[in-house]
């Protein structure tokens, strides 16, 4: 990671400085910590996410116990030089709540909510998939699967490969738009059982992208 004049960042009076942490891939605001000079000298050397625990009064880094561990892709220093932040791809829950993120209890609802886009809806439904994963809550869905094994969400998504198909082929919009997202589910949860993340199938998309649109897989013989 570049580094980046340490004498730049005004720690306070307590020898802390406040970070917010933000998912690289979904921009969400996962977390608000404190870091020691120590705690950020070692985000920086190592890439994991470091802090310093008020309330232990020791250095924290993230998912050392838990797993629920932080590879830190940048850190920025604010315009003050009062704050950081730091933006991760975050495995399982941030909070130790288990919830994705800390920020769940609303004060004020949005006032025209934005037309939610693919990209961040599925990113949001994998991290719940794995949150889900990593606790198995009784009454989960995923739990269920997860019981079920690997071999009964692949019949699923076969199962649901199907309906799409047929919803395709009657022409039938809202009833494709509904099979797309059970198979989108089932897919992702196939991905976070074998360990594979959202971002990695981006790169494969991203790598097979060519000047006039999409390549598509090789063609067999």
């Amino acid at each position: 990671m570049t580094t980046f004049d340490l004498s730049e960042v005004n720690f306070g009076p307590d020898g802390l400085v406040p970070v917010v942490t933000q998912d690289a891939e979904t921009g969400a605001v996962l977390m608000q910590a404190y870091a020691s000079r120590e705690a950020l000298e070692h985000t920086l050397a190592t890439r994991q996410g470091t802090y310093y625990s008020r309330s232990r009064q020791e250095l924290w880094i993230k998912g050392l116990t838990s797993g629920h561990v932080q590879r830190v892709l940048s850190v920025a220093l604010d315009c003050d030089g009062d704050s950081l932040l730091y933006r991760v791809r975050q495995t399982g829950p941030a909070c130790h709540t288990g919830a994705y993120s800390c920020f769940y209890t609303p004060l004020m609802e949005e006032e025209a909510p934005a037309t939610p886009t693919l990209d961040t809806v599925l990113e949001r439904v994998y991290a719940t998939i794995e949150e889900r994963l990593s606790t198995l809550p009784e009454q989960s869905y995923v739990a269920r699967l997860h019981a079920g094994g690997l071999d009964r969400v692949l019949k699923k998504i076969a199962e649901e490969s199907g309906e799409v198909l047929l919803a395709a082929k009657n022409r039938d919009a809202a009833e494709l738009a509904t099979e797309v997202a059970d198979l989108l589910f089932h897919t992702l949860f196939a991905m976070a059982e074998v360990g594979v993340t959202p971002a990695e199938v981006a790169a494969v998309l991203e790598a097979r992208e060519g000047r006039s649109g999409l390549k598509g897989p090789k063609e067999a013989g």
